[in-house]
């Protein structure tokens, strides 16, 4: 990826995601405006894991991300509960995994 910089002359803006040694999945840490990829990796090591708690570390272009609207949430999540087979209560558990 080559050198860019927005309109109004910053370097793009990236959101940074983190998996902890503890965790399964990445979490959003916050932004960084970086000139590309590597440096926006290597600014997000420096800022987002100082103490060494990650293991992995994602950057996104935010121009990149796409995401639902807030103000249609009933029309794109409401439909969801129509389809109660999709909760456990409908299943019984055997007694050895009861716990759950």
């Amino acid at each position: 990826m080559s050198t860019t910089h927005t309109s109004t002359g910053e370097w793009p803006l990236w959101e940074v995601f983190v998996r902890s040694k503890a965790g399964l999945d990445h979490k959003h840490c916050g932004s960084l405006h970086a000139s590309d990829a590597t440096m926006a990796i290597q600014l997000a090591r420096d800022v987002y894991t100082r103490r060494q708690e990650g293991v992995s570390i994602w950057v996104v272009r935010s121009e990149q991300i796409v995401a639902s609207d807030p103000g249609q949430k009933s029309s794109f999540f409401d439909p969801m509960e129509d389809k109660v087979y999709r909760h456990p209560t409908f299943y019984e558990l055997p007694k050895a995994v009861d716990h759950m």
